[in-house]
């Protein structure tokens, strides 16, 4: 019988703390955020792209004109090559095949340079919206905030004034 009463309050714990959990949500304030909106109009995810755009615009520009130099000479190659010696033509297509390759390496190297740079000033952008928006979510008293909901009320949306705030300046 000892044993029957334990298991029953134990029950009964258990029932009481499986009720309790959905009666403290409903206490809990919930705000939800549309990331994809912020991303697309916040002023520092604009200024993000202009900065990489400088920093990597002249290094684009180079490489697509050392690829035109390089296919152009290609052609030439291909033209004259029935008309050049045997030694000749086999030192041009070796330059060409090293230039090839050579040509290949920078184009890697500039995606991975690229992405890695995006990436980070992503992160860092990240990091500055996400602080406007716990100020905005402390100042409501909200709980818990949900990025990208299915469904939102505009009572518990915040976007618009996150928003507000980064074109502010609030995220510098």
């Amino acid at each position: 019988m000892r044993n029957f009463t334990r298991i029953i309050s134990v029950m009964a714990l258990a029932s009481a703390a499986v009720l309790a959990v959905p009666a403290m949500a409903a206490d809990g304030k919930v705000l939800s955020i549309r990331a994809a909106e912020l991303v697309q109009q916040s002023p520092q995810f604009k200024a993000g792209a202009d900065k990489i755009k400088a920093e990597f615009d002249r290094r684009k520009n180079e490489l697509e004109a050392e690829a035109k130099r390089f296919v152009d000479d290609a052609e030439k190659f291909k033209k004259e090559r029935d008309v050049l010696s045997a030694a000749d033509a086999s030192k041009r297509e070796k330059d060409l095949t090293t230039r090839q390759l050579d040509l290949q390496y920078k184009q890697r190297q500039f995606q991975e340079d690229f992405a890695n740079r995006d990436r980070q000033l992503t992160t860092e952008m990240m990091a500055k919206i996400k602080g406007v928006i716990v100020q905005v979510a402390k100042e409501k008293g909200a709980d818990v905030v949900v990025q990208d909901p299915i469904f939102a009320a505009d009572s518990v949306d915040i976007t618009a004034e996150v928003l507000k705030r980064l074109q502010a300046g609030g995220g510098k």
